[in-house]
């Protein structure tokens, strides 16, 4: 480890001496890259520091042992420190952990209704309403790109963005069948229905390269209704783009120029045309987020929100919370902070 932290720190100042040279300077774009570098490995060198100073504060203390006098008080002390030395270790290792690379990318959600009808719908309303409010919360912005709604107030399908650093970090844990327990307002038996709605998150790549061919594509213009479209809603300016090849449908009406609601249809297209090939390259990503998403059935879900009894339940690491006010409000964090700590705990298990 400690040879590990010296090619850092020897990286750090090779890094400190490039970005002080006027020719990096001009070259705004490298020295953006080498400063966001020199920002990564800043808290892996104070990390390591620490833990070095302790680690001699230890040794220092072990050679007390030998002290007669002071042998009770110094392994008092040094029990203390090893604890601590132990715990900054886990740090360090937490630390080194492989990083996602999307993880500060922008993300694209999608949120559509699953079983449930109606009640799906509306199911799929309350969680727009609780990844926009988690938006504000975060100091995140968002945008609504596409959104169908029922007639009494619910979302089919809706398609936004959420922007911010670390966005895609926070809110990757969200893709899955999400399931709902209430009584509807339309039940005279007060009967419990079970509904779901259905969750993808994709990063935002601004550099994804992927070729289409026009004659693969069909392209729809309609008019702009509901939430998003209400500037927009006496021309035809909504576009819906058909891949044929592959069947995937992706629409865009937030915009009042249908020229730019084409150009952002198409950029979103090529996003879930490249994820989708990112996902056949790589057997397990693919088995993994199938898992995750499936197919909106009531018996497949992640996690639970039941109303009678108040509660969330994150079926990945059997979370519950009685908060479900709260984190239908957008509070999402009591879920997302363990199961960022899980996926960090299966990555050292991994390593060994």
């Amino acid at each position: 480890m400690r040879e590990h932290f010296a090619q850092l720190a020897a990286r750090y100042e090779e890094l400190a001496l490039t970005v002080a040279q006027p020719e990096t300077i001009q070259d705004q774009p490298r020295f953006q890259a080498l400063m966001r570098e020199m920002a990564e490995l800043e808290p892996l060198l104070a990390a390591w520091n620490d833990y070095d100073a302790l680690l001699r504060e230890v040794e220092a203390t072990r050679t007390l042992l030998e002290d007669p006098g002071m042998k009770e008080l110094a392994q008092e002390e040094l029990d203390s420190l090893e604890r601590r030395l132990g715990e900054q270790e886990e740090g360090l290792r937490q630390l080194l952990l492989p990083r996602d690379e999307d993880d500060e990318r922008d993300v694209v959600m999608e949120v559509r209704a699953g079983a449930g009808g109606e009640e799906a719908a509306l199911f799929g309303a309350l969680l727009l309403r609780m990844y926009t409010r988690y938006a504000e919360r975060a100091g995140f912005t968002y945008q609504l790109m596409s959104i169908s709604e029922s007639d009494i107030g619910g979302v089919r399908e809706a398609v936004f963005t959420i922007s911010g650093k670390g966005a895609f970090s926070r809110l990757k844990y969200e893709s899955g069948v999400h399931r709902i327990q209430r009584v509807p307002t339309t039940e005279s038996a007060g009967r419990i229905h079970t509904s779901t709605a259905t969750v993808a998150v994709l990063p935002v790549l601004e550099d994804v390269q992927v070729d289409i061919n026009p004659g693969d594509l069909r392209v729809d213009v309609y008019r702009s209704s509901g939430k998003g479209g209400q500037h927009v809603n006496t021309t035809d300016s909504a576009v819906r783009i058909t891949h044929l090849p592959t069947g995937l449908v992706v629409a865009c009406q937030n915009e009042r120029s249908q020229l730019k609601n084409h150009e952002t249809a198409l950029k979103l297209l090529k996003l879930r045309l490249y994820e989708r090939a990112r996902e056949e390259r790589d057997a397990a990503h693919a088995g993994q987020r199938k898992s995750q998403v499936g197919s909106g059935d009531r018996s497949e879900r992640i996690r639970t929100y039941n109303y009678p009894q108040g509660r969330v339940t994150d079926h990945r690491i059997g979370l519950t919370l009685y908060q479900i006010e709260f984190i239908l409000d957008g509070d999402l964090d009591p879920l997302i902070e363990p199961l960022a700590l899980h996926e960090r705990q299966q990555q050292l298990a991994q390593q060994g």
